[in-house]
C-alpha cells in the first residue's frame, strides 16, 4: 500500500479540508459559547462563515445553507421535544396588559384576575398589580405592591377575598431571594405582613389547602438547587393564626416552576424543574448565567397530609406553569409552559399544548393548542371561555425557542 505522504494532495482538496477543520473548530466554540450566553435569542442552527463560502466554492446561496435554512424544528425534534397532536381551538384576541411581563403571577376572585409583579425586562421588575375583568373583557385597575415584596418567582394562592404572596427573587436579573411574606385585602386594596418563611426559596409550590397555607420546593438560595422542604402556616380572613410555620412532610422532587393546585378536596404538584439561572459568581448586578436544567412531567397528590401519592405523568415534561392552570368542572387545564431543551442547539423549547387532567380518572389528555408557543401564562376561567395573559412566546410557528415577552389576552370557548 502507498503511503499517502509520499504523494502530494490535489489544492482544491488541500482547501476544502481546511475549510472542514476550520468550520469544526469554529462549530465547536460556537456551543461553547452558547452555553456561557445567559437568556440570549441564538438562532436555533448555524451557517457557514462567508469566507468558507467562497474558499469551498459554495458562495451565499449554498446547498448546505439552504438546506439549514429550510429546517423545521418541530419536523426534526423528537415525542420529547415535538408538538403533539391537538385538536383545533378558536382563540379571539382580548385588549393587552398595560405591561409586559414574565414570571408573574396571578390569581383569580369572581370575575377578576389580579395580575402581579414580572419582568419587564431583564433589567427592570414590576412592582405593582393589574387587573383584568373577565364581564368586561378590560383592564379596569392598578395598584402598587409593597417595595419589601418580591418582584418575580413568587408563590401565591386565595381564597375568594384575600391573597397569600410569600417569598420570591427581589429585584432584576438573577438577585437574591427574600423570606417576606404578605397577606392583599382585595376588597380594601391594603398589604399586611404574614411571618417570613424559615427560608427564601424561589418559585415555591404553594396553595391554600384546609384551613393551612402550604409553601413546598422551590429553588434554595443560590437560585439554583432543588429544595424538598415543605411547610405550612394556619390562615383564616387574612391573618395568621401562628407565628412560625410548621414542618410538614418533604415533597418526593424539588425544584421551581411547577403548577399547585387544590381541587375536590386534594393538593396537586404538577410538572417543574430542578436547576435554574444563577447568578455570575462575582457581578454587581447579579447577571444571569445558565445553568443546567431538567424539566420533568412528574404529578404528586398529597394523601390525607400524610404521604404523597405519585400520579400519572404529564404528557410531556414542562415546567414555568405555575399560575397556568384552572379547575373546570372535574378537571384541572394547564396551559404552555417549557419542556426539555432542544440537544443540539442546547435552546429552550416552549410548549403550545393545553392539557387536561381528569380528576375522577387521574388520566390526561390533549384539548387544543394555543395561538402560539408560551410560557409563564397566567391563567384564568369565566362563564365557559379559558383565558391567558402574558409571559413569553415562541419566534414563530417553525421555530419553538422563546421570542418576545407580551401581554396579550386571549380567550377560548371550552366545551368539556
Amino acid at each position: 500500500m502507498e503511503r499517502l505522504g509520499r504523494k502530494h494532495m490535489p489544492w482544491r482538496l488541500s482547501v476544502v479540508l481546511s475549510c472542514i477543520m476550520l468550520f469544526g473548530i469554529g462549530f465547536v466554540g460556537d456551543n461553547l459559547w452558547r452555553s456561557s450566553t445567559p437568556m440570549s435569542s441564538l438562532h436555533p442552527f448555524f451557517e457557514l462563515p462567508t469566507a468558507i463560502q467562497s474558499a469551498v466554492g459554495l458562495g451565499k446561496k449554498s446547498k448546505i445553507k439552504n438546506k439549514l435554512d429550510h429546517m423545521a424544528p418541530p419536523k426534526y425534534l423528537n415525542a420529547t421535544f415535538a408538538d403533539l397532536e391537538a385538536p383545533h381551538l378558536e382563540w379571539e384576541e382580548m385588549p393587552s396588559a398595560p405591561a409586559l411581563r414574565l414570571d408573574g403571577a396571578a390569581v383569580q376572585i369572581k370575575n377578576l384576575l389580579y395580575v402581579f409583579a414580572g419582568y419587564g425586562t431583564i433589567d427592570y421588575v414590576h412592582s405593582h398589580v393589574d387587573i383584568f375583568n373577565f364581564t368586561d373583557n378590560k383592564w379596569c385597575d392598578r395598584f402598587d405592591m409593597p417595595k419589601e415584596m418580591a418582584n418575580s418567582h413568587l408563590g401565591m394562592a386565595a381564597d375568594g377575598r384575600y391573597v397569600y404572596a410569600v417569598t420570591g427573587q427581589h429585584g432584576p436579573q438573577c438577585r437574591v431571594p427574600t423570606a417576606r411574606c404578605f397577606v392583599l385585602d382585595t376588597e380594601t386594596k391594603k398589604w399586611h405582613d404574614l411571618p417570613s418563611l424559615p427560608a427564601p426559596r424561589y418559585a415555591p409550590a404553594t396553595q391554600l389547602w384546609r384551613g393551612r397555607l402550604h409553601v413546598m420546593g422551590g429553588s434554595k438560595e443560590n437560585r439554583y438547587t432543588p429544595g424538598l422542604d415543605h411547610w405550612s402556616l394556619a390562615v383564616k380572613d387574612g391573618k395568621p393564626l401562628e407565628q412560625e410555620w410548621q414542618t410538614e412532610i418533604s415533597i418526593p422532587r424539588g425544584g421551581p416552576h411547577r403548577s399547585c393546585v387544590v381541587a375536590k378536596d386534594q393538593l396537586f404538584i404538577i410538572g417543574g424543574q430542578e436547576g435554574d439561572f444563577m447568578a455570575k459568581p462575582g457581578s454587581p448586578i447579579f447577571k444571569c448565567s445558565r445553568r443546567r436544567e431538567v424539566v420533568y412531567g412528574d404529578v404528586y397528590m398529597l394523601d390525607d397530609g400524610k404521604k404523597w401519592k405519585e400520579l400519572p405523568p404529564m404528557p410531556k415534561p414542562n415546567s414555568h406553569i405555575e399560575f397556568s392552570w384552572v379547575v373546570v368542572n372535574d378537571s384541572i387545564i394547564v396551559i404552555g409552559g417549557t419542556t426539555q431543551k432542544y440537544p443540539m442547539t442546547k435552546k429552550m423549547i416552549l410548549v403550545g399544548e393545553v392539557f387536561q387532567f381528569h380528576l375522577n380518572t387521574l388520566k390526561w389528555s390533549v384539548i387544543g393548542r394555543m395561538p402560539f408557543r408560551m410560557k409563564t401564562t397566567l391563567a384564568g376561567f369565566w362563564n365557559g371561555w379559558l383565558y391567558f395573559t402574558s409571559g413569553q412566546r415562541d419566534r414563530g410557528p417553525h421555530d419553538p425557542s422563546p421570542g418576545k415577552v407580551v401581554g396579550s389576552v386571549w380567550r377560548t370557548k371550552l366545551r368539556l
